[in-house]
């Protein structure tokens, strides 16, 4: 959605990959005005880990509020859509990277078990890393820290890794997740759809851009969301239209249009078939 600010990655010591921020100057900077309000709802271009060692507060993502603790980690995948809270009374850390940072440096079976990065509607947004978050912040900390720079962000990189995978073990409860040679496939469904999904909702459009058969597509998607390739096509499209109905002030015509429905009417049917409610109900409840 055009209203909703889509924030791209900026270092201030002109990394192009990978930031550890002190929320406490982050805060201090919002204070003093950025060029986009931290605290309105925006759309970021990478990946960041919230990580809370003092006081507690809430931080949303995608219309729902998370409450935070100390110990808490709270996940924020590429294009989902935030907002921190006026006056936070939790401080902590904010670790930022991107996608190139990721298929750079991380190895392919890790990003295979690493289900928030590319999967995050089916992982846990937050979790309890009381155990292991000290460790890894000193580590990390000592590390940019260091005058000798060789392999430091192969170094970087690895801690990080290490650390998304204990994470990913806390989300799993344990459970192993669906690895296979297929990953590759379901990664560029789920871009096509982002890029895509105004203009076709179609399963077999997708496929024929992937250059496979609807029910093989169907059967990808089903391992790694439990839904077909349809219901998840839906599923983003419907999260998109709360996100611009919380975030924006378009009209309900607006948003619909810029969804890819040219009537109204089909606009509040899709919506009220895939949530019980329409558009203006659910703006009015908000």
């Amino acid at each position: 959605m055009n209203n909703i600010p889509n924030i791209s990655f900026q270092s201030e010591k002109k990394e192009t990959e990978f930031e550890f921020l002190y929320l406490s100057k982050l805060f201090a900077k919002i204070k003093t005005g950025l060029d986009h309000n931290p605290n309105l709802p925006h759309r970021v271009s990478f990946f960041a880990l919230l990580i809370v060692t003092k006081g507690e507060g809430s931080h949303q993502v995608d219309l729902k509020e998370y409450p935070l603790k100390v110990g808490s980690i709270l996940k924020i995948a590429k294009g989902q859509v935030h907002a921190f809270e006026e006056n936070p009374k939790y401080d902590g850390f904010l670790v930022l990277f991107t996608e190139e940072f990721v298929l750079n440096y991380f190895s392919k079976s890790s990003i295979e078990f690493i289900s928030h990065l590319y999967n995050y509607h089916i992982s846990k947004t937050t979790v309890d890393g009381s155990n292991f978050n000290e460790t890894f912040i000193e580590q990390l900390k000592d590390e940019l820290e260091m005058e000798n720079t060789f392999a430091q962000k192969n170094i970087v990189a690895a801690m990080l890794e290490l650390y998304l995978l204990r994470l990913e073990r806390l989300s799993q409860d344990g459970k192993e997740p669906n690895q296979n040679k297929y990953y590759p496939l379901f990664f560029k469904f789920k871009n096509l759809v982002e890029e895509k999904y105004v203009s076709t909702r179609n399963v077999k459009d997708y496929a024929n851009v992937l250059m496979v058969s609807t029910k093989h597509l169907n059967q990808i998607v089903k391992e790694f969301t439990l839904n077909t390739a349809k219901k998840f096509i839906d599923d983003f499209v419907i999260l998109e239209i709360k996100r611009a109905i919380a975030s924006t002030n378009n009209s309900l015509k607006e948003i619909g249009y810029a969804v890819g429905f040219d009537e109204v009417t089909n606009f509040t049917k899709f919506f009220k078939k895939h949530t019980g409610t329409t558009p203006k109900q659910f703006k009015n409840e908000l």
